[in-house]
Order: structure tokens, then sequence, then C-alpha cells
């Protein structure tokens, strides 16, 4: 079988090796007894993946690599995870299922639906009202409110994850549309409103202490600003703004100083939080290049080894060289991104195209980057690795996307209206 997929070097055959190969490495660990759980994550996995790339082949015209990135990080994440917890890996393949249904919902929608840059206010008002919910009704978890838990701890949404969305959304808008409204109406400085509102979004996520999703908010829109404000007097005033945020989130939060702390001398202070940033880089030491085998690295001794510090679980136990790929593949999905963006005709699905590198690239850079001690810890998941169904959906809504704007979407507008072209 591997002989004929190896004569038909498609991609999606290529990928289907690497996870036969992946769930054979899971097999061999688990003692050479394939167990009702291990057959569910093999069938499973290895029909969602291939049969989405399959129907995606067939169904859009866009850039389908994009999906099989996604496929071989989400597949290096299930298997890890199954390796730490079973039922967590069975758990995250449920939610990989609802999020690659997320994507093709997310996908058709979008190709649907017409005029999305002049819903600015819509975009606004959910946002507000997200973080209104997430005031009231959120739960305190690990030093942030960010979650909204129903039942006895049954089930558990993150708002914020559905506001980066919008967030993106509405910039975009407003750059494509609403700022050129405001000015014809007589408001000078456009730019400066919707910069009063990511401080207000900035506001919300200081009261929720949810400084990790703050950054990510504002490099996505720092980023855009940077490309397509009219007005680099904002972009000045801006920076200057999240400098002295940074000052003032540093004094005011003690766990922002707990984690400066700790990045500036892990080995200070094993125990405790410090604890985990020490254990992840041994993780990887141990680990060397090869790694030291699926089921033979000791994932216990990381703190939240299931999300924020899989990547030093996967060093550990497959080497540094797959952490060395998996960065490679982060990079190659950015450079992806930014090329749909790049040839995309019409302004506001570049920017959204732009929006999801940015995020993509965001989150990939602090997560790495904390874990590896290149910068201080955010508590931010590995988009498509780690454990967690609001992240996963979300990470799939971005890529839907991206996967409609890297189509020829000239149906949604007339050549009469061709200001909102390039």
């Amino acid at each position: 079988m591997i002989n004929f997929l190896l004569k038909n070097r498609r991609p999606g055959n290529l990928l289907l090796i690497f996870e036969l190969l992946s769930i054979f490495l899971l097999f061999f660990y688990n003692n050479k007894h394939i167990d009702r759980y291990i057959a569910i994550l093999f069938v499973g996995l290895v029909l969602i993946i291939y049969i989405s790339n399959l129907v995606l082949s067939r169904v859009s015209t866009g850039d389908n690599y994009i999906f099989l990135i996604v496929s071989m990080l989400m597949t290096i994440g299930i298997v890890t995870i199954y390796r730490i917890s079973p039922t967590l890996g069975l758990r995250q393949l449920v939610w990989a299922l609802i999020g690659i249904l997320t994507f093709y919902l997310t996908y058709f929608v979008i190709r649907v639906m017409r005029r999305l840059e002049n819903l600015t206010t819509l975009y606004l008002g959910f946002s507000i009202l997200f973080f209104l919910l997430t005031l009231i009704f959120g739960k305190e978890l690990h030093g942030s409110k960010n979650w909204i838990v129903f039942g006895n701890d049954a089930f558990s949404i993150q708002l914020s994850e559905i506001t980066k969305i919008l967030v993106m959304f509405l910039i975009a808008s407003f750059y494509t549309k609403f700022q050129d409204k405001l000015e014809r109406n007589g408001f000078k400085h456009s730019s400066y409103y919707l910069m009063i509102v990511m401080y207000v979004f900035i506001g919300f996520l200081f009261l929720q202490k949810d400084l990790g999703t703050a950054v990510v908010f504002m490099g996505i829109y720092t980023c855009l600003q940077f490309v397509y404000d009219k007005d680099r007097t904002s972009l000045i005033v801006n920076i200057c703004l999240m400098i002295f945020g940074a000052i003032v989130s540093y004094f005011l939060f003690s766990h922002v100083r707990t984690r400066v702390t700790i990045w500036l001398s892990p080995l200070g202070a094993i125990k405790g939080r410090a604890g985990q940033v020490t254990e992840a880089l041994f993780a990887i030491g141990e680990g060397g290049f090869f790694g030291s085998g699926i089921g033979l690295g000791y994932p216990s001794l990381v703190g939240v080894n299931e999300s924020d510090f899989i990547f030093s679980v996967i060093c550990e136990e497959m080497g540094v060289f797959m952490g060395i790929g998996i960065i490679m593949l982060f990079m190659l999905l950015i450079y992806r991104a930014v090329k749909i963006a790049l040839n995309q005709e019409f302004i506001f699905y570049r920017i959204l195209a732009l929006a999801v590198a940015i995020l993509f690239a965001i989150h990939a850079f602090l997560n790495i980057g904390g874990v590896i001690k290149l910068i201080p810890m955010t508590g931010l998941t590995l988009p498509f690795v780690s454990y967690g169904g609001s992240a996963m959906i979300s990470s799939f809504v971005a890529l839907g996307i991206l996967q409609f704007t890297g189509e020829d979407i000239s149906y949604l507008y007339s050549r009469s209206s061709n200001n909102e072209s390039k």
C-alpha cells in the first residue's frame, strides 16, 4: 500500500503515509496491542483528514496546500495528546472533527455572503457584547477571567477566541469602507476612532487579566495599521501607548512580574510556576536531535503539557528536528497566507488574509518563544497542535476565511464598483 502511495506522489498520499507512520508509533508504544481506543483514533484520524483534503480539492480553487499543512500539525498534536492522555486524545479528535466541519461551514457561508465590508458596526457590537458576557458570567481560570462555564464544569467556552475573528473583520471593514465614510462626513483624524475602539477592547482584556489575548489583538491591529493606515502619526502614537501599557501591566499584575522573573532566571526558582518553564527546557534538552521515542519520555514532569507546553513534549519524544519541522510548517503556512493576501484583488479580503497570517504568526511565536525562553510565557496555545476546543474551532474558522480569500472572488462585486479593488 505504501509503495502505491509513493508512486502516486500526490500531497494527500504523502500526508496519508505520515499519518500511518504516526499511528504505527502509537501502536508500537502501546506494547503491540491495539485496543478499541487506538482503533478509533486510527480510523478517525486517517478518514477525517484524508477525506477532508480530498473533498477540498474538489470544491475549492484556492490554495489547498494550507489545509495539508494544518493536517500535519493537527496529526502531530493529536498523537502527542493521546500519548499524554488517551481520554484527552479522543476528545481532541472530536474537536478536530468539529473544527473541520466549522472550516467548511465558514468557507461556504463566506462564499455566498455579499458586502461583508459594510458591516462594521455589527462586528463592533458583537465584539462588545462578547466582552460584556465574559465580564458578567466569566469564571477565573489560571489567573484569567476569560472562560464561561456551563453546568458543573461540563462545558466551557472562551468567547475571546470568537472575538479575535470579529476584530479581523472589524479592522478590514474599517480600512475598506468606514474610514472613507467618516472622512466624507467631516470627521478628521479618522484613524484614531479605530484606535480608541481597539484600546477599549484592550481595557476589557485587562479587566479579564487576559494579557496574552491582548497581545494578539494589538499585534494584529498594529501590523495592519502599519500597512493600511494613511496617518503615520497614529502609528507612532499607538506604539507609544503599547509601550506605556506594557509598563503599566508589569506593575499592575503580579503574574506578569512573575513571568518576566521566570524568563530572566528560570533556574532561580525551580519550584512552583517557574518549574513549568524549567522542566520544558530540560525536556527539550533531554530529547536531543532525534528524541527519546514516543512513550519513552516523561511529559508528566511538565505542567500544562497538553496545551501551553506541548512543544516541549514533542521535542522530548520526537526530537529537536521535529520541533524545527513544526516551526517550518508554521513558516510555510504564514508564507502561503501572505502570498494569498498579495494575490487577492479586493482590499477587504486582502486585509482578512493578511490578518489570518498575522494571527497564526503571533500565536506560534508567543507559544514556542515562551517555551524555549526566547520571550516571557504568555499562556497562549499553539494553533492546531495544543489541546482545546475553542482555540481549535477559532483556528479553523480563520483557516476557512483564508481558504476563501485565496480564490477568484470577482463574482462578489460588479465591475462598476471597482473602487474596492486595488
